[in-house]
């Protein structure tokens, strides 16, 4: 996309962005600063005394000042000039570049979701989710001058996922705000902020005057993305020219790195299917009828931690990572790293029962004599799997009962045998997921089951 461009047409280019893009960032934060001060709810962080006067220094006027800010930035960055453009720090983008190691990456989502379950409280209080919103802009702009950075997010693929992911942001920080509101009115014995809205709308002409509404505003947007952006069309396929990375559409992304730790029939078959069948299954297995109408946690906490598990860690991150972390060979690559095509990273990856029989027990895999019966082959096959199928065994058959009598105890009495034994292999093999993910990148795990006479793989 710049490829061609010397470093100073580079900056002029970004520049006819950044420099609307913090103009935009100023109105944003002047907007809300304006409705602080005439709303009257604008906090009082400190006050500042002249004399027998004293100046409340209210949220109202740090937004006010940020918006400054921004438009202090917006000339600098218009310039195109490398020396006065705001941007990233070096040492910042090592920093990132070395932080987003698929373990790291991995496990920070899952610690990030915990400490955001943990202190919701504390991060959708609208303060302090408008400076994250903001430091999430900023650091966009920042990094915007980062060529191999703009090269993936700028790409006209990717700019509507970067909005989604900054949209989802929002709505999930908006429902887990609602939630903690309707927690605390529950708790004094309060009806939930959704019954208080119970007005009926009438579909004419309340419903259709707000989706024609819609329509047009949506039509409007779509005809200036369809001006500014060009279609990301490319040259016609050719069987002997493929992309390199070739991706799947950004909704099969997540599917296409499931495809890098399990077999093609597991993970572009079986768990698809599981994911479909266990949200068929939910309404069945779900017992807890609290909650129904109305954003809440405390009532659902189970539910809302599987579902923010399921949904984020497991789905949307893995779109993430698959749109800006995977380049060339499928390789890993930092957000601010070029994606070399020829890097080339060494990777012995290894079947559970070759560590079994070669590195522990120091001995050849069995085998089965040439000209053996099926039988024969048959148990020798079994004989060097066995581990293997042992531990898978053990992971699908016993830790279910096990885990009703401790853990879910309770769940396993209010649900019973046969809803209390589907939720909980389903839970399983989505935690199978994340399991085969840190054994791949950690020890290097290819299959725990590696069967490939009968293309059985898992």
């Amino acid at each position: 996309m710049t490829h061609g461009l010397t470093e100073a047409q580079f900056l002029n280019t970004v520049a006819s962005f950044l420099g609307p893009y913090y103009i935009v960032l100023a109105l944003m934060n002047g907007i809300a600063a304006l409705y602080l001060w005439r709303s009257g709810t604008a906090k009082t962080w400190f006050s500042i005394r002249a004399g027998e006067q004293t100046f409340p220094f209210t949220s109202a006027i740090v937004w006010l000042l940020l918006a400054f800010v921004f438009i202090v930035m917006s000339p600098l960055a218009w310039s195109g000039h490398g020396a006065w453009m705001p941007s990233m720090p070096e040492w910042l983008r090592e920093f990132v570049n070395r932080s987003t190691g698929p373990v790291v990456y991995s496990v920070g989502t899952v610690v990030l979701l915990s400490i955001l379950f943990v202190f919701r409280r504390f991060f959708v209080n609208p303060t302090v989710a408008w400076v994250i919103w903001n430091l999430m802009l900023l650091f966009l702009g920042l990094s915007m001058t980062d060529r191999d950075f703009y090269e993936i997010v700028a790409k006209p693929d990717n700019v509507p996922i970067v909005m989604l992911v900054l949209l989802l942001a929002y709505f999930t920080w908006l429902a887990t705000y609602r939630a903690v509101i309707n927690d605390d009115r529950i708790a004094r014995g309060e009806a939930p902020l959704e019954a208080l809205d119970n007005e009926k709308i009438l579909v004419w002409p309340d419903l259709v005057y707000t989706e024609l509404i819609c329509m047009i505003a949506l039509t409007a947007f779509l005809i200036f993305w369809a001006i500014a952006l060009p279609a990301p069309l490319e040259e016609p396929a050719s069987s002997v020219k493929t992309p390199n990375p070739s991706k799947a559409p950004w909704y099969f992304l997540g599917l296409q790195e499931m495809l890098v730790y399990f077999d093609p029939w597991m993970a572009g078959v079986v768990l698809p299917s599981l994911i479909v069948v266990g949200l068929m299954a939910i309404p069945y297995i779900d017992f807890n009828k609290a909650g129904n109408g109305y954003y809440t946690i405390n009532q659902r906490k189970f539910a809302y931690i599987i579902f923010q598990f399921g949904f984020l860690v497991m789905w949307i991150t893995l779109i993430v990572l698959g749109t800006l972390l995977r380049g060339p060979n499928w390789n890993f690559f930092g957000p601010y790293e070029y994606w070399d095509a020829h890097k080339v990273e060494a990777l012995d990856n290894v079947n559970l029962s070759q560590i079994f029989w070669e590195r522990w027990l120091d001995r050849p895999m069995p085998t089965a004599p040439s000209g053996s019966p099926f039988a024969v082959q048959a148990g020798y096959i079994l004989l060097r799997e066995s581990l293997g199928i042992i531990l898978t065994l053990g992971y699908f058959i016993a830790l279910p009962p096990l885990m009703a009598l401790t853990v879910f105890r309770k769940y396993y009495q209010r649900m019973g045998l046969i809803r209390f034994m589907l939720m909980a292999n389903l839970m399983l093999f989505m935690a199978s997921l994340p399991i085969k993910m840190v054994l791949r990148w950690v020890f290097n795990l290819k299959y725990i089951i590696a069967i490939p006479e009968w293309f059985l793989n898992f």
